[in-house]
């Protein structure tokens, strides 16, 4: 999470930090989100028919991709429009200068909250990306073995053609059934690689999907509560007019929420037990070698669990 306690702008168009050095409001403009190229301009009729449902299915996770960013950047407008409010309510008079500095602090800093939802927005959209990165593994290789379904498939029917103009003692039929064994021991080999990647990537992509839905989702919550926490700092209790209202005196306490939601969100960890056997152990690592720890090995129980699998059962 951001270190900064305020996203609130100044008359230069800036935020100030908790150390004091001016950053740049969130723009869609100047938005760290990358742009993307269209890598083809060619449509689903242009795909083998092999890999064209796939293809539309890769195409509409793009789309889900780009609202998931456009979400992160509409978060973030939001957040600073809230904070620049805050701002504005605190400028409205000394008359009412203890209301006003509450809901001034209250709102900078439920900015800043905000503003962190749309960094989870957007980590979560880069992570679809990932995921549909891998799928497209996938749908390139069904793309590669469509041209040898296409050989077998012609010199059968070459065959078949030959045998119903000639009768089966042509000459061609030799060569021709010579070239079908080839075609489709080529093919054999194909296919059993599409079988193998699609399994494999299937499986990988999705895990990704849902490990980064689960982290999106807990973080949310992590979050929601903290900001839950802010509200409880402002005082609604209705005045008459004439009388005046406490003096606002939560400011460091509202620091500190902020503070503890960032290490709330640093401290989380994905939970475990969610992956079996070895993709729970390569996750693990992925999560040590991201935190600069060295991997720890398989725990005893863990390891005896995949032994058992593996045995399948000797000595029963």
């Amino acid at each position: 999470m951001n270190r900064a306690l305020s996203i609130r702008s100044s008359k230069g168009g800036t935020s100030t930090s908790s150390t004091g050095n001016p950053t740049q409001p969130p723009s869609s403009s100047t938005s760290r989100l990358p742009f993307r190229f269209a890598t083809s301009l060619r449509g689903t009729r242009f795909q083998p028919e092999l890999s064209r449902r796939l293809y539309r299915l890769i195409k509409s996770e793009n789309n889900l991709i780009a609202a998931h960013e456009s979400a992160a950047r509409e978060r973030l407008s939001i957040a600073t429009q809230l904070s620049e409010w805050g701002a504005e309510a605190a400028g409205a008079g000394p008359a009412h200068a203890a209301r006003d500095e509450a809901v001034s602090d209250i709102a900078d800093k439920l900015g800043v909250v905000l503003a962190e939802l749309g960094e989870q927005e957007d980590t979560y959209a880069h992570a679809l990306d990932e995921s549909r990165s891998t799928l497209k593994v996938v749908r390139n290789t069904e793309k590669s073995v469509q041209p040898s379904r296409d050989g077998r498939d012609k010199i059968a029917a070459e065959i078949a053609k030959v045998k119903a103009k000639e009768g089966n003692a042509s000459p061609k039929l030799v060569v021709l059934e010579q070239e079908l064994v080839r075609a489709e021991a080529e093919n054999l080999v194909a296919e059993a690689q599409l079988d193998n990647i699609t399994r494999q990537k299937l499986k990988e992509a999705y895990q990704q999907e849902f490990l980064a839905t689960i982290e999106r989702a807990e973080k949310q919550v992590i979050l929601a509560r903290h900001g839950l926490r802010l509200l409880q700092l402002l005082d609604d209790t209705p005045v008459v007019p004439g009388d005046e209202r406490t003096p606002y005196r939560h400011g460091a306490q509202a620091r500190q929420i902020l503070n503890d939601a960032e290490d709330d969100l640093r401290e989380w960890r994905m939970p475990s037990g969610l992956l079996g056997g070895d993709d729970e152990h390569r996750r693990d690592e992925e999560q040590h070698r991201e935190r600069g720890e060295t991997p720890t090995p398989p725990s005893s129980s863990r390891q005896a669990v995949v032994n058992e699998g593996t045995t399948g059962g000797q000595g029963v």
